[in-house]
Protein backbone atom coordinates (compact mmCIF):
# COMPACT_ATOMS: atom_id res chain seq x y z
CA UNK A 1 0.00 0.00 0.00
CA UNK A 2 2.52 2.43 0.67
CA UNK A 3 4.93 1.74 -2.71
CA UNK A 4 1.51 2.32 -4.12
CA UNK A 5 1.02 5.82 -2.25
CA UNK A 6 4.84 6.69 -3.28
CA UNK A 7 4.05 5.69 -6.85
CA UNK A 8 0.95 7.86 -6.77
CA UNK A 9 3.24 10.82 -5.79
CA UNK A 10 5.82 10.44 -8.27
CA UNK A 11 3.18 10.35 -11.12
CA UNK A 12 1.55 13.80 -9.68
CA UNK A 13 5.10 15.31 -9.64
CA UNK A 14 6.24 14.14 -13.29
CA UNK A 15 2.70 14.99 -14.70
CA UNK A 16 2.63 18.76 -12.41
CA UNK A 17 5.89 19.40 -14.24
CA UNK A 18 5.33 18.52 -17.54
CA UNK A 19 1.77 20.85 -17.11
CA UNK A 20 4.19 23.61 -15.75
CA UNK A 21 7.04 23.53 -18.97
CA UNK A 22 4.63 23.34 -20.97
CA UNK A 23 2.92 26.56 -19.53
CA UNK A 24 6.20 28.06 -19.59
CA UNK A 25 7.15 27.27 -23.43
CA UNK A 26 3.31 28.93 -24.18
CA UNK A 27 4.05 31.92 -22.93
CA UNK A 28 7.17 32.09 -24.06
CA UNK A 29 5.67 31.80 -27.67
CA UNK A 30 2.57 34.24 -26.72
CA UNK A 31 5.62 36.60 -25.98
CA UNK A 32 7.38 36.31 -29.29
CA UNK A 33 4.01 36.52 -31.13
CA UNK A 34 3.09 39.65 -29.78
CA UNK A 35 6.85 41.02 -30.26
CA UNK A 36 6.50 40.00 -34.26
CA UNK A 37 3.26 41.73 -34.28
CA UNK A 38 4.51 44.97 -32.73
CA UNK A 39 7.16 44.52 -35.36
CA UNK A 40 4.72 44.20 -38.51
CA UNK A 41 2.98 46.86 -37.19
CA UNK A 42 5.72 49.87 -37.08
CA UNK A 43 6.83 48.22 -40.67
CA UNK A 44 3.31 48.73 -41.97
CA UNK A 45 3.18 52.47 -40.22
CA UNK A 46 6.46 53.27 -41.99
CA UNK A 47 4.97 51.93 -45.25
CA UNK A 48 2.34 54.25 -45.09
CA UNK A 49 4.44 57.35 -43.98
CA UNK A 50 6.75 56.10 -46.94
CA UNK A 51 4.09 56.38 -49.04
CA UNK A 52 2.54 59.69 -48.36
CA UNK A 53 5.89 61.24 -48.78
CA UNK A 54 5.56 60.91 -52.25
Amino acid sequence: MFKGKIFAAAAAIIALGTFLTSCGNTIEGMGQDTANAIDATQDAGRSVDNAASY
